[in-house]
């Protein structure tokens, strides 16, 4: 018997590569085409981007528990959330939670600290890389961080919600990121932290100067191990 992983859905592509990791890494473990059982459950994300735009981290959390509460039903025993922008709400939201949660910042900076990895440059919406999502998981294993000028803060959410979201990952964005990560292994950075969890279906480590973290793939994988104990 395996635990049963509950996906909390916000964006549809991380959403999506963070499902199809559990099911095809799965098989790893479990024999041809097998896979922990898995639910998933996402408001529309207009919804969440209501709340996001306008700093009401209380509404992401309460989105957030509604999913809880909808895959505890459908028996879940545990939650993730393949989107690193509403690891904001995750304290607020964790209070009145049917379900325990892994949270994926935590994950990443257990990676890190694995590989030893002293200074990480975090790429995701503005509100990852200005938020705390990231600095406290990673202060607690003395790891610093370095966030890109506002400039490229700016672009990169511009192609996050323009482009990313929606499916759309050009040749034009992929060497801009690769620039931005140039930069930050350029201001003393020994990882970067692919904080957005379409970001890792633009960049693969071929494309980077820096080792990459992916959240999408590493939550999916924390999600597969504690589901398999």
């Amino acid at each position: 018997m395996t635990r049963h992983i509950g996906i909390v859905g916000c964006s549809a592509e991380g959403a999506a590569l963070c499902y199809r990791t559990i099911c095809i890494e799965g098989q790893q473990f479990l024999g041809k085409y097998g896979h922990p059982q898995v639910s998933m459950h996402t408001p529309s994300f207009q919804e969440y981007m209501k709340f996001i735009e306008t700093g009401n981290w209380e509404g992401v959390a309460g989105l957030m528990i509604a999913s809880a509460e909808i895959l505890a039903k459908t028996g879940a025993d545990f939650c993730i959330c393949p989107d690193n922008t509403i690891h904001e709400a995750f304290d607020l939201m964790l209070k009145k939670s049917p379900l325990p949660w892994l949270h994926i910042a935590e994950e990443i900076a257990s990676l890190a600290s694995q590989h030893q990895f002293t200074c990480l440059g975090i790429l995701g919406t503005k509100y990852l890389m200005e938020g705390p999502v990231y600095p406290g998981k990673l202060s607690t294993r003395n790891i610093r961080h370095i966030i890109p000028p506002i400039e490229d803060r700016v672009r990169i959410n511009e192609v996050i919600f323009e482009e990313l979201v929606n499916g759309i990952f050009n040749y034009n964005a992929r060497r801009y990121f690769g620039a931005v990560i140039d930069t930050l292994k350029n201001q003393g950075c020994d990882a970067v932290v692919l904080g957005c969890t379409e970001i890792p279906l633009l960049i693969r480590q071929q494309d980077s100067s820096l080792p990459i973290l992916d959240s999408t793939r590493t939550l999916a994988r924390a999600a597969l191990k504690k589901a398999l104990e």
